[in-house]
């Protein structure tokens, strides 16, 4: 099974040996991810609930894996209604968290850059391949945004010690550095990153797929981002009251209109 058309902002199939290959298609942009392809994302993860899947592969098309949220969207997200933005919130973080808990071995194969919202995504795969030319940051708090929906899974991959760095600076880093905090569990030349996924996906295969399931959720059952509903919520009301706050929309426009944001003090006061 496949979606119809390549402009679809998630394109998805199925193979017969049961493995799902889902690509994030909108590398005009980076990949970056608005309420299309939130929702699309989420239209695919019902549709391949109903598919006999052993494992899935999660890529980007275009130079780049996702660099994070569309920042024109996030600018109309803000303006809009607090129902509209909560609901975006909510769509977004649902989407991160049933990736974390699908019962399926899941394989992220990054290139380019991985902002914001695609480290949520890569941290919430079981097995991250990471190409030589691969640059990660998490930035929402450039734009004075917080990025409290993929902290959970940002813990469980790299821990809380270098979240308290990378989260709180948004500071850019290479495949090396992600390698080296477990962001990503193995770097190949860009010409090999395909190759490399196929060759976790025959491991996979080779397993029991009631056994890989079992040892999944006995390992989530211990994770940071096993929530509870309420402490899942919580998550969401603060991430969206976050995005409507005087700080995001200075944020917001110092981005768009290419200028330091006001509470900008990096540069050193002239002498």
């Amino acid at each position: 099974m496949s979606q119809a058309t390549s402009t679809n902002p998630v394109l998805w199939r199925v193979d017969e040996r049961g493995v799902a290959y889902v690509t994030l298609n909108r590398p005009q942009v980076y990949n970056a991810y608005n309420g299309d392809m939130i929702a699309a994302l989420l239209a695919a993860f019902d549709k391949l609930s109903h598919e006999p899947l052993r494992v899935a592969v999660i890529t980007g098309s275009g130079r780049n894996f996702q660099a994070g949220a569309d920042i024109n969207w996030l600018d109309d997200i803000r303006r809009s209604s607090p129902q509209d933005n909560l609901r975006a919130s909510r769509m977004a973080a649902e989407t991160i968290q049933r990736l974390n808990m699908l019962p399926i071995p899941t394989i992220a194969l990054v290139q380019g850059a991985c902002f914001g919202g695609g480290t949520g995504m890569i941290a919430a795969c079981d097995i991250v391949i990471a190409a030589d030319n691969a640059v990660f940051s998490i930035a929402e708090v450039r734009i004075g945004v917080a990025g409290t929906i993929i902290i959970p899974q940002l813990n469980d991959a790299i821990g809380v010690r270098q979240v308290r760095r990378y989260a709180l600076t948004a500071e850019r880093f290479d495949v090396k550095e992600a390698y080296r905090i477990r962001l990503v569990h193995e770097i190949v030349p860009i010409t090999e990153l395909h190759g490399a996924g196929e060759r976790i996906v025959d491991n996979v295969l080779a397993n029991g797929p009631e056994a890989v399931a079992q040892t999944k959720a006995c390992t989530l059952r211990s994770a940071w981002s096993n929530l509870k509903d309420d402490v899942f919520a919580e998550l969401i009301e603060s991430h969206a009251a976050k995005r409507q706050s005087k700080e995001a929309a200075e944020g917001l426009a110092s981005f768009l209109e290419k200028r330091s944001a006001r509470w900008n003090r990096a540069q050193k006061p002239k002498v």
